[in-house]
């Protein structure tokens, strides 16, 4: 029974790291992607969007794993929704 004890307190602590990094490290990530995940399903004509590339643009039209998006006049193109790195109220002019 001394041993049971024994390898009880030496797999605590690392029990006690793991739930500390899980919740200060995992959670915040997994909560911070389902709502990344979540405004790219939502997204829908005429959302002005940034691009992970950096590119402003403004969805002509939501596909199941693409977007139609214009980034200038007479201008649309395909873009993958994986590249989609956040929505934006207002796209500035230049």
């Amino acid at each position: 029974m001394g041993q049971t004890g024994d390898l009880l307190q030496s797999i605590l602590p690392f029990v006690v790291l793991f739930a500390i990094f899980y919740f200060l490290v995992i959670y915040p990530q997994q909560k911070q992607q389902k709502k990344h995940r979540e405004m790219i399903e939502a997204l829908t004509r005429g959302d002005k969007i940034i691009t992970s590339g950096g590119i402003y643009a403004e969805v002509v039209k939501a596909e199941a794993d693409h977007l139609k998006v214009k980034i200038a006049d007479d201008v649309t193109i395909k873009l993958s929704k994986e590249f989609v790195s956040k929505k934006v109220e207002e796209i500035a002019k230049a």
